[in-house]
This record gives C-alpha cells, sequence and structure tokens, in this order.
C-alpha cells in the first residue's frame, strides 16, 4: 500500500484529475484553432499580395504570427507586413478574461509599403476602436474629422484636406459593407497604408483585397 492510496477514494482528487485533463484538452484544440485561422489568412494573403519573396515568423509560441511579404516586381507596392494575433484559446481559464475584458477578439494588422507619394493623411476608423485601445493617430490636431456610417458600423472619418476625403467617401460608395474592417489608414510622411481587420477564417480576402487595390489608385491622384 502507498502511503497517499488514501486520495484515490476521495472525489476531490478525481474532479482535480478531470479538470487537469480538459485544461490540456483545451491547450491542443486552443493551439489547433489558432493555427488555422493563421493558415486560412495568411493564404488568403498570399493570394492577394502574391509576393516574389516571404518570411514568417512566430510570436510568442501561441500568441501570434507575422509576415513579410516582398514584392519585387515592378509595381506601385515592395512589401507588406502582416501581424496576427489571437485569443487566448489555449488557455480556457484565461480566455473568458481576455475575451471580454482584455482583448476581445483575434486581431489582424497590415501595413502597404507605397512607392510614390500619397495625396495626404487619411483614417476610416470604426468609433468602437477609436478609444485608449486603438493606434495613435499622431496628427489628429490637424486633420478634419466628419461622423460617417459604412454599412451597420459608426466610423470618424479624418482627412487632411478635401481629396483625401473624397477617396474615403468613393472607396465606401464603391464598398458598402465595412465588414471585417475596423481601421484603413494613409500615412504620405510614411508613404504607407494600414489596415485593421478582425479576423475570420475564409472572410479575409473579401474585405482586404478592395483595400489594398484601393492604395495605388490614390497614389498621387
Amino acid at each position: 500500500m502507498f502511503e497517499h492510496d488514501y486520495m484515490l477514494s476521495m472525489p476531490v482528487f478525481w474532479l482535480f484529475v478531470a479538470f487537469t485533463c480538459l485544461l490540456s484538452l483545451g491547450y491542443f484544440w486552443g493551439r489547433r484553432k489558432n493555427k488555422q485561422l493563421f493558415l486560412s489568412v495568411f493564404n488568403e494573403l498570399m493570394e492577394i499580395v502574391k509576393p516574389d519573396d516571404q518570411t514568417f515568423t512566430n510570436i510568442g509560441g501561441t500568441i501570434g504570427y507575422h509576415a513579410n511579404l516582398i514584392v519585387k516586381k515592378k509595381g506601385p507596392i515592395s512589401r507588406v507586413d502582416a501581424t496576427i494575433t489571437f485569443l487566448p484559446r489555449q488557455s480556457w481559464l484565461y480566455l473568458p478574461i481576455s475575451k471580454f475584458l482584455i482583448m476581445k477578439h483575434d486581431r489582424l494588422f497590415i501595413t502597404v509599403y507605397l512607392k510614390d507619394k500619397l495625396p495626404g493623411e487619411g483614417h476610416l476608423i470604426e468609433k468602437k476602436h477609436a478609444g485608449f485601445r486603438a493606434p495613435k493617430i499622431t496628427n489628429v490636431d490637424r486633420l478634419n474629422r466628419e461622423d460617417v456610417r459604412w454599412g451597420s458600423h459608426n466610423f470618424y472619418l479624418y482627412y487632411e484636406n478635401l481629396k483625401v476625403r473624397d477617396h474615403f467617401r468613393k472607396f465606401m460608395d464603391e464598398n458598402p459593407d465595412a465588414g471585417l474592417i475596423r481601421h484603413i489608414a494613409i500615412v504620405p510622411d510614411e508613404k504607407k497604408g494600414f489596415i485593421f481587420v478582425i479576423p475570420r477564417k475564409k472572410m479575409v480576402g473579401r474585405y482586404v483585397e478592395p483595400v489594398y487595390r484601393w492604395f495605388p489608385r490614390i497614389l498621387a491622384g
């Protein structure tokens, strides 16, 4: 007889074992779900960008992934960087806290490097994402702002000049559903376009591709 055999007859012991097994299953389930989302999202981005070279980097094991997509052929775009961060699905104890109080959803950040000059700075950002968690708009004090309705969401439209405003307005008219998009930005000083997306499997390309094609259309225009 082992010294602690009496524990095998205690319900609390078996509850602890069951709970530990459940957490272990949750870890593998969550890691698999996040990897499936990563593969779906980045495969869609590859189809859109069609890079000549690419590098993928894992962030912190289960936190997310980063991609550098290099475009060597002639054209208005030289590179696309993308970072996806996940809800902690692998940690069932922490997942509710993250989902409802901290992170709330998976996130996809896309930076498009452009070769030519943009007509001015502009941001189209959903009001719910314009708070303290949102990317800081450095030059917000010198930008004009309008409240706009894009699909079923309320957005702020920040623009440096009327040309930028017209570009954003035309884009919304051509694409009446915001879908997964929560922030689009053009920053002329850096020659960059930015897209912030709430990623969903097999849905990212539908909403990101129009923005990606839109950036070159407004260069110096």
